[in-house]
């Protein structure tokens, strides 16, 4: 039975709608308060993120804090029905800050310290810093942990980077001894042997940099591991003094699309929601299609979902465009609704926005906002904003429901931060969130409901898990995938998995390493084919998949043998032709596939995974037949279906739907079997719950 969430917060048990609101760089023209207030309740807009990098308005000189401002701000917002996320400001100090401690400010790689300026120039174990954030913090939730318009903390914002200062360095040094207690330990684990680089006493290790070391894979890895864990002590430590005054009031950090340097996943435990913050690079193919952008950000959504399996929070997107990205791209008329409830369909429970207001000057004077320079509310961005309002406050029975996946993809950072630095078998480019996508949007274009999940999540919930590059392999992560096929799971693998372990070492007597048993095949070699070669596959007659045809295959070849494994697919040239391409194996009640080589066509993909989607009985959104970029997406309360469809094809679509009985979420009207999806079109229907 499907347990629904509370709400984010009982103060709003509504969908969350509003954006960052920079009042500090308003209070010369007090009227800008009144007017901004008239144009949210003209938006229906009823939460704000508020106090982000307004440091040197609350506190101008150390030790002397302005909060009046803010006072007003928050009074007059609980008088209009305006809520607030309240930010701790420590994504950028004051100048004078910098000036008196010096020592906040991050060392570089190359052992240089910044100068003042830009965000997250900070450096998180700096004492002096972690004291400022602790009063600060203390101060915000002393004075507004209880007021009426809190509803909950954003902390900092979009943490980021790292420090190579002396303090970063001792506490590396201590993260290492607590992780390998001893020398030995470590000089194995990095294989520091090569090229001589074995330690012989702790002091004589530091961060890895461009004028010192950076050859050492192992040391690399756990760099990259002590700075999500020293960004995240931080962040506790931002959170401990907001706790103390009021741990009921929620708390949470806007993360980013496709950031490599932290591991969200161990931010998860620490906060009570994860908000994200999505900026899609819409419009951008001569075909007027988007569906791969779409399919990119719907992944991106559906990570952020399952950090904690429950609804997030869309803390940041653009009503517009954005002023940094490489082309700034209005958005078509009905781009805005559609990729915002794109963000409901997988999860959210809120649409905001970066940002309120534009600001007047400095970087982002023309980053897309609410409300333009020219100050009203008559423009196309502002009706387009107001009118989304309208429709989340008419569609509130969502708020809360969750997501049932059958399927799974599995996504590790420290896998993701291996295979970059793993030299070899294509230092050009070896495209790992390439692999990840294929898979995914193949899933994605038939309208299965996925996970994106860590190798520490229980996999036996899932009928589909997919490994895509799989580089690094624990032992313990490989039983636990031989158990998940053994009892009834379907299992696929890419080529590249199971090649190290979790210190980035070679799995020694043979690869795929912990998988080989499970797949039932011995991977010999893998070679990088140069851009402008090809080879292909050719599926074997008569294959339990019912595959037919052949494809062609760019960039990855990887050379296997079958270990009792069929052989459902063989390479088309080469002196390698013949050899197996494509494997299944049978083990225990599931089946694990193998895909030895990158298929350049995306339709071998959708072919794939509809045959084992339909043979695994995964439950996809809508049993039809969808038009190429059209997607469905599920969010379930366990009485009631609500099925998103959605069309990012370019042109106008016509779904024929199943033979259940829908309604439209919005108008409660009935839905015809036949269901017209206009250019950009998105339609919510509901159905009774399926079991």
């Amino acid at each position: 039975m499907t347990v629904k969430p509370p709400p984010i917060s009982s103060k709003l048990p509504v969908f969350m709608h509003g954006a960052d609101y920079n009042p500090d760089q308003w209070l010369h023209e007090p009227h800008i308060l009144k007017e901004d207030l008239r144009l949210m309740k003209l938006a229906d807009c009823n939460v704000m993120a508020v106090g982000i990098f307004s440091w040197s308005r609350l506190e101008p000189e150390e030790g002397r804090f302005t909060f009046e401002w803010l006072d007003e701000v928050l009074d007059s917002f609980a008088a209009n029905g305006i809520y607030a996320w309240l930010a701790t400001p420590s994504g950028a100090r004051p100048a004078w800050m910098s000036a008196k401690y010096p020592e906040v400010l991050r060392v570089t790689a190359n052992r240089q310290r910044n100068l003042h300026g830009r965000r997250h120039n900070h450096c998180f174990t700096s004492p002096v810093y972690r004291e400022k954030v602790t009063i600060m913090n203390t101060k915000l939730a002393e004075r507004y942990s209880k007021h009426p318009a809190v509803i909950g903390w954003h902390i900092s914002n979009e943490y980021g980077g790292d420090c190579h200062c002396n303090f970063c360095q001792e506490a590396f040094r201590q993260w290492l001894r607590t992780k390998y207690q001893t020398l030995d330990a470590l000089n194995h684990a990095w294989w520091s042997s090569f090229w001589s680089h074995t330690y012989t006493d702790w002091e004589q290790i530091e961060s890895p940099s461009p004028i010192g070391e950076t050859a050492v894979h192992g040391h690399n890895l756990d760099w990259r591991r002590f700075v999500t864990d020293q960004t995240v002590d931080f962040c506790k430590h931002e959170i401990a003094p907001l706790r103390a005054f009021h741990p009921e009031l929620p708390v949470t950090t806007n993360m980013m699309y496709n950031f490599s340097g932290l591991d969200y996943r161990k931010f998860a435990d620490i906060l009570d929601v994860i908000s994200w913050d999505a900026y899609p690079t819409w419009h951008n193919r001569p075909d007027s299609s988007d569906d791969a952008v779409a399919a990119w950000f719907a992944f991106n959504h559906d990570l952020f979902r399952s950090l904690q399996g429950k609804p997030f929070m869309l803390m940041e997107s653009t009503p517009s465009l954005t002023n940094w990205q490489p082309i700034s791209k209005l958005k078509r008329p009905g781009m805005h609704r559609l990729s915002s409830l794109q963000a409901v369909a997988h999860g959210s429970d809120s649409v905001q926005y970066f940002q309120w207001r534009k600001s007047r000057g400095s970087s982002e004077k023309f980053h897309g906002a609410v409300v333009d320079h020219v100050g009203h509310e008559h423009t196309r961005v502002f009706h387009d904003v107001a009118s989304l309002g309208q429709t989340l406050s008419r569609i509130t029975e969502v708020i809360g429901t969750t997501t049932p996946a059958d399927a799974a993809i599995l996504f590790d950072w420290d896998n993701w931060w291996a295979v970059k630095d793993a030299q070899g078998p294509r230092n050009q480019g070896i495209h790992y969130e390439d692999t990840v996508m294929q898979q995914y949007k193949a899933l994605w274009e038939l309208g299965v409901p996925t996970d994106i999940i860590g190798s520490g999540d229980d996999f036996s919930k899932y009928r589909l898990l997919i490994a895509p590059m799989a580089y690094l392999m624990r032992q313990e992560t490989g039983e636990q995938i031989e158990r998940f096929v053994a009892n009834g799971g379907t299992f696929v693998a890419t080529y590249w998995s199971g090649i190290v372990d979790e210190n980035d070492l070679c799995h020694l007597g043979g690869f795929p390493g912990p998988l080989r048993k499970t797949l039932g095949i011995w991977a010999e070699e893998i070679e990088g084919l140069h851009d402008h070669d090809r080879n292909g596959i050719v599926l074997q007659p008569g294959n339990p998949l019912g595959l037919q045809g052949g494809f062609e295959v760019r960039e990855l070849c990887e050379l296997i043998h079958s270990e009792g494994a069929e052989v459902l697919a063989v390479y088309e040239d080469d002196f390698y032709a013949g050899r197996p391409a494509l494997t299944v194996n049978s083990l225990g009640a599931g089946k694990a596939y193998y895909l030895a080589a990158r298929v350049s066509d995306p339709q071998f993909y959708k072919l794939l995974y509809t045959e084992l989607v339909k043979q695994g009985g995964i439950r996809r959104a809508l049993d039809a037949d969808l038009p190429e970029g059209v997607t469905a997406q599920l969010r379930t309360d366990g009485e009631h279906d609500y099925v998103f469809l959605m069309n990012f094809s370019g042109t106008e679509q016509e779904i024929a739907l199943d033979d259940h009985s829908y309604t439209d979420v919005e108008s409660g009207q009935a839905v015809p079997e036949q269901l017209r999806l206009p250019l950009y079109g998105v339609a919510m229907i509901k159905r009774k719950a399926l079991t």
